[in-house]
């Protein structure tokens, strides 16, 4: 198994060259050469899983035994879901009037992200360890990937990471669940920006080829395709808990909504898809809707601004994981993906060519969720259940509730109300706060600024200068005498 460029321009590499990659050196985003197709019988089979067992399954797909054997593999995915909160990882919720919630939510930081960034953890220090490596990553976040991100590698000692969050745009606990992480190897930058101002200084960066192979940069943001890969596993959880029997031809089908802001989550759906999982899908987004112009009218342009919700973690105008979306759908044309990108990245514009179009909509359903949508859709999922919903979570259940549907629905949920209070207050809703979500308030935090009118990426180009001889220096200084003075990049 292959990885190449969605742009065509940067040689192959295999899953660790992906793994430890951001963007791909020609500006393209990593993909599996080839998608692997499962049979009928291989679905029915794996219809009795765990959530941890699909995840397994589907990273076998994708990772070759001779370069992470199955013992191994299993056992990184056994760790990195052992500090999850549920017995079962993810829960189905089965509520009234045919809503279906998947919940997301249960890991360290109450996000989805924890279930793909808690794999990946693992994987990426397999491996640094096997080579005595040390990488440097950098992740910007609107909200969730940031502590997701911290988490799944902090006190990690061959890895420092570099996370911008936007100063005042996340929640007061996303923020806190950041900067409350006083550990050597985390460097959280609080930028006075916005989320698609703060992926400039990061594409910057990774775009200084030499820059980033001196200082081993990589990304944990959903440009990085084990992010991706994970997130695979959700699509089959939700459908084989949702379809009524395996046992009729053609397989049932089974709507799977799903929240999205950057699109990575959606692009596994379609790489599920793609493999044979019998789904139709939905991509919901906030006021920022760019996915929705574009699935309705293959409008992909930037709006003016960003736009703030009650969901913040979708306050996202360029969703750069489009661009994998649009490779699988054009049969992996990277030649047409690179023309459409450059295009894109100059006027920031772009109308989709009409097969490319077409396929799309027969995709993807698609449908944007106000401020008052989101509302409306949590008062009454908790009137008629009890229940509270994350904003995000609530704008798949407005689609729920709008749209009729004649075959099984799942919602995914990807992120627990805890973290959004403000916008549980503003449904007239009483937030539901755990013990550890109210201690975050009374730790010290530790945040680097960044200001308006400052180089944004020559402050970091400092830091990590300075982080990287730092770490070389204790490298030198515990190795081997035969290693003394050649430490391994």
């Amino acid at each position: 198994m292959e990885y190449v460029s969605t742009r065509g321009g940067a040689r192959a590499v295999n899953f660790e060259g992906a793994l430890l990659s951001g963007y791909a050196p020609d500006g393209g985003l990593f993909m599996p050469q080839c998608i692997p197709s499962l049979d009928r019988d291989t679905l029915r089979r794996w219809s009795s899983l765990s959530y941890p067992g699909l995840v397994k399954e589907l990273c076998s797909l994708f990772i070759p035994a001779e370069l992470v054997p199955r013992n191994a593999l299993h056992e990184l995915i056994d760790r990195a879901f052992s500090r999850f909160r549920h017995k079962d990882v993810v829960h189905l919720s089965r509520l009234k009037d045919g809503l279906n919630v998947l919940e997301l939510w249960h890991g360290v930081t109450y996000a989805f992200k924890d279930l793909s960034l808690s794999c990946t953890g693992q994987f990426l220090q397999y491996f640094l360890e096997k080579k005595q490596k040390h990488v440097n990553i950098l992740v910007g976040t609107s909200g969730d990937t940031g502590s997701s991100a911290i988490e799944s590698v902090r006190g990690q000692k061959n890895v420092d990471i570099f996370v911008l969050l936007p100063k005042g745009l996340c929640t007061q606990i996303q923020e806190l669940q950041m900067t409350t992480v006083i550990e050597d190897n985390v460097h959280v930058f609080a930028a006075h920006g916005n989320s698609d101002e703060i992926d400039e200084p990061i594409k910057e960066l990774f775009a200084d080829v030499n820059f980033a192979g001196k200082y081993n940069l990589m990304s944990l943001n959903s440009i990085n395709w084990s992010r991706i890969m994970v997130q695979i596993a959700h699509y089959f959880y939700a459908y084989f808990q949702c379809a009524p029997s395996l046992d009729t031809t053609p397989l049932p089908v089974v709507e799977i909504v799903v929240p999205t802001g950057g699109g990575g989550n959606i692009t596994a759906g379609c790489i599920a898809q793609k493999v044979g999982l019998p789904i139709r899908l939905v991509a919901v987004v906030n006021n920022n809707d760019i996915i929705h112009r574009t699935v309705q009218h293959g409008d992909f342009s930037l709006a003016e601004s960003v736009k703030a919700t009650l969901a913040p973690a979708m306050d996202i105008q360029e969703p750069y994981n489009v661009e994998r979306i649009l490779w699988l759908l054009s049969g992996s044309d990277s030649c047409q993906i690179k023309t459409l990108m450059e295009q894109f990245n100059i006027s920031k514009r772009l109308k989709l060519p009409e097969d490319l179009h077409r396929k799309l909509s027969e995709t993807l359903g698609s449908c944007s969720a106000s401020d008052e949508d989101i509302v409306g859709a949590m008062r009454r999922c908790w009137e008629e259940n009890q229940y509270l919903l994350c904003p995000h979570s609530a704008v798949a259940a407005h689609y729920h509730y709008s749209q009729p549907h004649s075959i099984p629905r799942c919602c995914l949920a990807p992120a627990s109300p805890a973290k959004f209070q403000d916008a549980v207050l503003r449904a007239n809703l009483v937030p539901q706060i755990p013990p550890e979500i109210t201690a975050l308030t009374a730790m010290e935090t530790r945040s680097n600024p960044l200001e308006r009118g400052w180089d944004w990426a020559q402050v970091l180009r400092g830091r990590i200068e300075a982080v990287a001889q730092q770490w070389e220096a204790q490298a030198g200084q515990f190795a081997p005498q035969s290693r003394v003075g050649t430490p391994a990049r």
